[in-house]
């Protein structure tokens, strides 16, 4: 049984995929630090009020917290452009390799 086991985890790159997880999940957090931490920053300096995640409009009763939404929009197109350079230069790397 332990044998099938073994043979299953290497016949569908369960241990690769493991791993690609566990990186990626550490590479997220380091693109999120470095959002966070440096470029957020100079997003922040660069608009009038200075914290513009918390801009919020109010709705009636509903309070809409749009500064929240935009800095979430900005982090994402932040990190899938790193990632999509990334990528890139990659699969380049690979194109390379296989001639």
């Amino acid at each position: 049984m332990m044998k099938e086991f073994v043979g299953f985890l290497k016949q569908y790159g369960v241990i690769g995929l493991a791993i690609a997880v566990i990186i990626g999940g550490k590479f997220n957090e380091l693109l999120k630090s470095v959002v966070d931490g440096l470029l957020m920053p100079i997003v922040g300096a660069l608009t009038p009020s200075g914290d513009w995640r918390q801009l919020a409009v109010a709705i009636g009763p509903v309070n809409i917290q749009v500064g929240l939404i935009l800095g979430s929009m900005v982090d994402f197109i932040i990190v899938a452009g790193v990632v999509f350079v990334i990528a890139k230069k990659v699969l380049r790397e690979e194109e390379v390799a296989k001639r």
